[in-house]
């Protein structure tokens, strides 16, 4: 299903964001459409989109580092080690393991994504400067 068509100037506001190195993310918000939607807009404007590289283990300030989730699963696997722990702080203990190794399991599966998603689009950006350049020849 095709949503409404873009406007001039929603296309001309496109254009600037991918100019000014705006995120997907942004980009679609500003827009209210999904990520998608606007990779297929970009693409169909043969638009070159500058990537930006993940740096570190975390994407954001709001997500806690893989190593900070291997200290607390540390954390609490030593303290659960302790003799003569009631049932109660045991559970606890065991579902922050538990919640730590999902954490991790999905950051992971994460990066794995944004990178695979960011070569995709430095891909499609070559292959679109590659196919100008042999119509321009």
């Amino acid at each position: 299903m095709r949503g409404k068509p873009w406007s001039v100037e929603e296309e001309k506001q496109l254009r600037e964001m991918v100019q000014e190195h705006k995120r997907l993310s942004e980009i679609a918000g500003f827009f209210g459409k999904s990520p998608e939607s606007i990779k297929q807009k970009i693409s169909r404007l043969k638009l070159v989109v500058v990537v930006r590289q993940i740096q570190g283990t975390t994407t954001s300030n709001k997500l806690p580092s893989v190593e900070k989730a291997l200290q607390k699963l540390n954390n609490a696997l030593v303290s659960l080690e302790t003799p003569g722990l009631d049932q109660a702080e045991t559970l606890r203990l065991r579902s922050i393991i538990q919640g730590r190794k999902m954490y991790i399991e999905k950051f992971a599966e994460f990066l794995n994504y944004r990178e695979l998603e960011a070569r995709l689009i430095e891909l499609e950006g070559k292959y679109a400067a590659l196919t100008k350049k042999a119509k321009n020849s």
